[in-house]
């Protein structure tokens, strides 16, 4: 019977029958909250070290049937060993283990005193520093892996989680429940492997960042895969302007800290061939995750019934007539939110 890791004192025995934990030594256990796809638990050392283990469900905890195969843990592991390496130091914990048959793995826990990215950004904290990293890191990760194209191609040629977790869920899905876009997200869906350009992180949103002495550092790599650099940008100023949508008083300052991010993420990649064609494409899936963050599998949990509806109907808008600048949508977006509330 397979590792259940929030059963503590299986996952106890487990530990020292692997020699990660020695026998009598002082160890504590806690669950993590986060993610949908995975069960996450520190184990944490007298000393203050300690370590997160995530281990891949087959079925992810939301209202509807999801399924992802666990496998996709080998893909998180790899891909959180090629970020050790290649992206800023620092932004990224460390890889201690992994445990295949299990579908687990461990990396090095983040200090006390982090906080998470969203719940900072939900208060209403813009810190422009912050979203000047975001940009930075992204386009380093781009960067890097398209100049080591023939390595990281190959290693990370599977698409099939990034499929079943975001294209599925995300595009399709919303497809089906909103037809007025449905050849819109469709053709999103078709049109992402014509444009297999760089490592996708594949979930670059604000809920996967800690904040940790002013540096933001990135997690969650179980859908990273060599393919739409457009994607990553996109599904970031998604989050950004959802919750410019959602905070009122945070709004402008929200608004201008996302064309900061798309500033410095552009100068960061702009000595790359792909980077002048890349802008049109980022626009187009931002509307279409935009849409399905309020009508794919996974709805965002803090917009309310009326900002779904007004997100809902505001991205249909642009989609008749989109913009092909990522500030021309920003702007779009924000005034079209705003005269849909006063109406």
């Amino acid at each position: 019977m397979e590792l259940d890791i929030e059963d503590f004192r299986a996952l106890h025995q487990h530990l020292v029958l692997h020699n990660r934990v020695i026998q009598g030594e002082t160890v504590s256990f806690r669950t993590l909250q986060g993610g949908v796809s995975n069960r996450t638990v520190l184990v944490a050392w007298a000393d203050g070290h300690g370590w997160v283990l995530k281990q891949a469900l087959p079925k992810l905890r939301v209202d509807v049937d999801w399924y992802s195969s666990t496998e996709r843990i080998r893909v998180e592991a790899e891909a959180l060993r090629w970020f050790n390496r290649c992206a800023p130091a620092g932004a990224t914990p460390r890889f201690v283990w992994e445990d295949p048959p299990n579908h687990l793995l461990a990396m090095e826990a983040i200090p006390e005193g982090h906080e998470n990215w969203k719940s900072v950004l939900l208060r209403g904290e813009i810190v422009p520093e912050h979203f000047k990293q975001f940009g930075l890191l992204l386009g380093t990760i781009h960067r890097q892996s398209s100049v080591s194209a023939s390595e990281v191609s190959q290693t990370f040629a599977d698409t099939t989680f990034f499929q079943t977790l975001r294209v599925e869920p995300y595009y399709l899905y919303a497809a089906q429940t909103t037809p007025a876009a449905a050849t819109f997200l469709q053709a999103l869906a078709e049109e992402m492997p014509l444009h297999k350009l760089s490592l996708v992180h594949g979930d670059y949103s604000p809920k996967n960042i800690l904040v940790y002495r002013g540096k933001l550092i990135l997690l969650d790599y179980e859908v990273a895969h060599w393919g739409e650099p457009a994607f990553d940008v996109a599904f970031a100023l998604t989050h950004f302007l959802s919750k410019a949508h959602h905070l009122p008083r945070v709004r402008v300052p929200l608004a201008d800290a996302a064309r900061l991010f798309w500033q410095v993420y552009s100068g960061e990649i702009a000595s790359l061939d792909w980077a002048k064609d890349l802008e049109p494409r980022v626009v187009r899936h931002a509307l279409g995750c935009l849409l399905a963050r309020v009508a794919g599998k996974s709805p965002l949990e803090y917009l309310t019934r009326q900002e779904v509806a007004r997100q809902r109907d505001v991205i249909l808008q642009l989609i008749a007539n989109p913009p092909t600048k990522v500030n021309d949508l920003i702007t779009r977006f924000i005034e079209q939110i705003e005269g849909y509330a006063e109406n």
